[in-house]
């Protein structure tokens, strides 16, 4: 389809700066969920059950922010691209290891994981600061949920 059949309430080059941080976005949200899960399967050790359960919880947030970061892309008239080829050519988050992992390996992981994601996040806030108030607005949301669930994985190796 050549022509957009969903109009923008953005003017052109708002819309095209926006959904490209949208676009980035939802490529490092579903990585995020794909890496917990990843990390959910393999985690072993004394820890196992509240580091499996806390997983959970990490992809869920993932999860409902992916959601919400395509339907925005698609609100202003940017189709949203979560296909594996792209997440897998466009993340920025750091890959996780294959096999079973410890538990305190696991929470180190996932804490560093975080941050990353919160650094690349908080650099969408500033970009959509002058395009669009309003997906400024769902990064900033989604990034509070992230620095808290990073604040959770860093307390436990305190």
């Amino acid at each position: 389809m050549s022509k957009s059949p969903i109009t923008s309430p953005l003017p052109a080059a708002e819309r095209d700066a926006t959904g490209k941080v949208l676009q980035e976005a939802l490529v490092d949200l579903v990585d995020l969920s794909l890496v917990a899960k990843q990390a959910h399967w393999n985690v072993v050790g004394r820890n196992f059950r509240s580091v499996h359960l806390q997983l959970d919880e990490l992809v869920a947030a993932a999860r409902e922010y992916t959601d919400q970061v395509a339907e925005r892309a698609a609100a202003i008239g940017v189709s949203p691209d979560g296909r594996a080829s792209t997440v897998a050519k466009h993340s920025g988050v750091p890959e996780f290891a294959t096999g079973w992992q410890s538990d305190t390996e696991v929470i180190a992981v996932i804490a560093a994981t975080v941050e990353a994601v919160v650094k690349r996040m908080r650099a969408r806030i500033a970009k959509t600061d002058d395009t669009d108030l309003v997906t400024q607005d769902l990064i900033i949301e989604l990034t509070a949920k992230l620095e808290e669930a990073h604040w959770m994985w860093q307390a436990q190796l305190a």
